[in-house]
């Protein structure tokens, strides 16, 4: 109990260390204080602002999610790159409703996040019930296949990773 009191998001934590040595380019021993300082008191005091504590599972999918994502953004920033250094009227945009199978809040903005970071789509919006995304394709032949490729590819592993 005490660890959750004082160390409320240890993956929090542990992920804005490793950032903020990073971003600093050093290991110097005043910037490892600091560093531990800030990720230990930015998850503290924002404690109350998660809804509440959620538990990551499966280590090894979301390290191989992590990788499929890196890899489909580069992908698709070089479809993007030749879609609209071609003529634009080969391109199909268009939006499609998708509906999202994730129970856990933070694995459906997860989803809505990997989406967005994917050059050549959006995520829009929500409906109300958090069931259904809108997501915009700069370029969509088939809204069944892509509805399909988001599915598989990111959120049968979400499902998996957060176990909804």
């Amino acid at each position: 109990m005490m660890r959750s009191r004082w160390l409320p998001h240890p993956l929090a934590s542990v992920t804005l260390f490793a950032m903020w040595l990073m971003l600093n380019a050093t290991v110097a021993f005043s910037h490892v204080v600091l560093g531990a300082f800030l990720a230990w008191v930015i998850p503290w005091s924002t404690r109350s602002l998660w809804p509440r504590q959620f538990g990551l599972y499966r280590g090894k999918v979301a390290l191989r999610l992590f990788f499929v994502v890196l890899a489909d953004i580069v992908r698709a920033n070089i479809i993007v790159a030749l879609l609209i250094l071609g003529p634009t009227s080969k391109l199909r945009p268009g939006f499609v409703r998708m509906r999202v199978d994730l129970d856990e809040p933070f694995a459906a903005s997860t989803l809505a996040s990997i989406i967005t970071l994917t050059p050549g789509t959006v995520s829009c919006s929500f409906s109300e019930d958090r069931r259904t995304l809108l997501i915009h394709a700069l370029d969509m032949d088939d809204e069944a296949a892509l509805i399909e490729e988001i599915k598989t590819r990111y959120e049968a592993p979400l499902k998996e990773i957060f176990q909804c």
